[in-house]
């Protein structure tokens, strides 16, 4: 093995181990205990960005229970045209998920963020004042176009040590299932005393809110390497092609391809049982909250027997009991609201689990590439969700909506097999010295070669080697023992 001279000669101010050959700047994380708690800047920043997330995704979920109910008043009102409306932001939000990050890099994070919420506002105010379901579908595309979720992560992981990265990542993560449970809630009340038009004046003030949030968070003074957190142009072509990524990729544009449908059909089947529109909220509110009650246990039994193969099958045949039985018993209430929670449970455990699985099968240094493709399709997802599900609706009759959404999960199930799970991993970046091409890859081979590390990439133009380690398994005191070698 080719040896990169390396001897210690100090520590620098912010904790990095500084060595003569190459100076190793994982945040304080690499050689020295630190602390495992946030500091009150990233609590901050974790809450502040967390609020702005979750209050856009607010508004994009709030017309999920409440357009094929309050939209029939509206000129050109149609099964295809629901399912349009309901999806319409996931086109733009695929289409400029990826372009938004990079414009992030360019002009700066708070601005890319004002932007989109400014955009967001705009489309609110579109649907509030429509009086047609054309103009509200492109009130919602103008909603869809401010598609911030890059810059916020970017700014996250810009704002905080590497080491609390996750835990940051995690609150902004949480945010969005509490978001969609509250939107279960509010639209349903809101659009009872206020209309459609009051659900989309709403959405349009939390955006202003969220604008005055972001004013007040705080600025980065460095970035987060790149490869970590946005997509690199470079690399879409590689990763659109890999196996166990497509799976991943194509499991979350299904997923929300499911839900978008089922939002298509099961409002008005609510209706037809009586079950008056204003009190809709008080069915989805409990099993909401059962449906988070029975998805945990499900995560931490599949991690501890190491399980997640099985279980991730688990939550598909949930979905697959679901669509058969909102197909089967949509004159029952007890059935409709057994197959409402057998939906959220599979729902919630794979919105849970999918990016999860992502991040550990994302190769080194294309985490943010891997990640902005998952939310691209996710998007699209939603998008066709309403698109396909409408014009079924339209063609065939509510009930077939079900039939199609019982053959695509049988469809996910299939694409299960030859699923692979990964080790928990965990991600490093050393930024290295200019010294030259030939001795950052001798450093490279050296790291390659430490027991635990998974894959090793070396970006020669950023100057930095990108980790991938088994968790628990990698010890970060190896890398003091390169100077001996």
């Amino acid at each position: 093995m080719n040896s990169f001279p390396l001897s210690r000669s100090g520590a620098s101010d912010n904790g990095a181990v500084v060595y003569s050959g190459a100076a190793v700047t994982t945040t304080q994380r690499l050689m020295q205990p630190t602390s495992h708690q946030l500091t009150s800047a990233e609590k901050k920043a974790a809450t502040a960005l967390a609020l702005v997330f979750s209050s856009r995704m607010l508004g994009l979920f709030m017309l999920l229970p409440v357009f094929a109910i309050y939209g029939s008043e509206l000129a050109g009102f149609s099964p295809l045209w629901i399912g349009l409306a309901i999806g319409a932001y996931g086109f733009t939000q695929a289409l400029l998920q990826i372009p938004m990050g990079w414009l992030s890099d360019k002009i700066g994070r708070h601005q890319v963020m004002l932007l989109g919420l400014g955009l967001f506002a705009l489309g609110s105010v579109v649907a509030a004042l429509a009086d047609s379901v054309y103009m509200v579908t492109f009130g919602r595309v103008l909603q869809g176009a401010g598609a911030i979720a890059g810059a916020v992560l970017a700014l996250a992981a810009d704002l905080t040590r590497e080491e609390q990265r996750p835990k940051v990542m995690a609150i902004i993560g949480m945010s969005i299932g509490l978001s969609f449970a509250a939107a279960m809630v509010l639209g349903p009340m809101i659009a009872a005393r206020a209309g459609l038009s009051g659900v989309f004046w709403f959405t349009a003030v939390m955006a202003v809110l969220a604008m005055g949030l972001v004013l007040r968070t705080p600025k980065a003074i460095n970035q987060a390497p790149q490869r970590e957190t946005l997509a690199v142009p470079a690399l879409l072509g590689k990763l659109l092609r890999s196996p166990q990524l497509l799976r991943l990729n194509l499991g979350i544009l299904l997923l929300h391809f499911l839900l978008t449908a089922l939002f298509i059909a099961l409002p008005q089947q609510l209706l037809a049982l009586d079950f008056a529109s204003e009190t809709h909220w008080q069915l989805y509110l409990p099993v909401l909250f059962a449906s988070f009650v029975l998805m945990v246990p499900m995560i931490i039994v599949s991690v501890r027997r190491q399980q997640e193969v099985v279980f991730f099958r688990l939550a598909l045949l949930l979905l697959l009991s679901a669509a058969l039985l909102f197909w089967l018993g949509p004159a029952q209430l007890p059935l409709l609201a057994t197959a409402l929670l057998l939906f959220f449970t599979g729902f919630n455990y794979l919105e849970a689990s999918l990016p999860a699985l992502l991040s550990r099968q994302a190769p080194a240094g294309q985490k943010g590439t891997a990640m902005g493709l998952y939310s691209s399709a996710q998007f699209f997802g939603a998008f066709l969700g309403g698109l396909v599900g409408g014009l079924v609706a339209s063609r065939f009759g509510l009930p077939a909506v079900f039939v199609l959404s019982a053959l695509l999960a049988t469809l996910w199930m299939c694409l299960t097999f030859g699923m692979t799970i990964t080790a928990k991993a965990e991600r490093l970046s050393i930024k290295l010295p200019h010294n030259g091409d030939e001795e950052a890859k001798a450093l490279l081979q050296q790291l390659s070669n430490l027991p635990g590390v998974i894959e090793a990439t070396l970006v020669l133009q950023e100057q930095r080697c990108y980790l991938k380690v088994e968790a628990g398994r990698f010890d970060y005191q190896q890398l003091q023992a390169l100077q001996q070698q």
